[in-house]
């Protein structure tokens, strides 16, 4: 079952929250408050995910875990790069 939802995090990280959330307590373990789960949910799901791991995991960021962090972080900013150059690309064959 975890594999099914870490193949689901890459795909769709908000969704995969979404489920975390209802199934178990995963998220609430790692987080104190329910304002860093939320916030990352809007901007950052696949690091929230990646450090409710490493939390769940380790209780702590730290070794590997800081690695997943890191690489979670760079594939949400990716991702949010890609969209404005896409956008961009695409107003500039408009005008």
């Amino acid at each position: 079952m975890p594999f099914l939802v870490g193949c689901l995090a890459l795909l769709a990280p908000r969704f995969a929250i979404i489920l975390v959330v209802i199934v178990s307590d995963y998220i609430g373990r790692a987080y104190q408050t329910t304002l860093w789960p939320l916030l990352g949910f809007l901007f950052l799901p696949l690091t929230t995910l990646a450090y409710a791991l490493a939390m769940n995991a380790r209780g702590s960021v730290e070794g590997i875990y800081l690695a997943i962090v890191v690489l979670a972080v760079l594939i949400d900013l990716g991702i949010f790069g890609g969209s404005a150059r896409k956008r961009r690309r695409r107003r500039d064959r408009t005008e």
